[in-house]
């Protein structure tokens, strides 16, 4: 089994599925063509433990086709941006 994101025009997720293993073919295309074709929409391959496109992405996030990675939506309070990880910078506050 496997996750796969669909993309708005804007790059943005709009919906994560669960299908079909990414080794496995549909009608002899791979599963993010054929499940793109099928909907009508860019589709992508998303995992867990960010071993693909370093984060899971969720409704909301923007895929960044150069980074090959999703990247969350900006929270108001981040102060940069982690290009390895491809996640915002949120300051950490000790509440001791």
């Amino acid at each position: 089994m496997a996750h796969y994101a669909f993309l708005d025009n804007n790059n943005v997720v709009t919906e994560v599925i669960t299908g079909i293993h990414e080794t496995e073919t549909i009608e002899g295309l791979d599963t993010e063509t054929w499940y793109g074709n099928f909907r009508g929409q860019v589709c992508k391959r998303t995992s867990y433990n960010g071993n693909i496109r370093k984060n899971y992405a969720g409704i909301g996030y923007t895929y960044d086709a150069v980074r090959n990675a999703f990247i969350p939506p900006k929270p108001n309070n981040a102060t940069g941006f982690d290009d390895a990880t491809c996640r915002w910078i949120v300051p950490y506050f000790d509440e001791a």
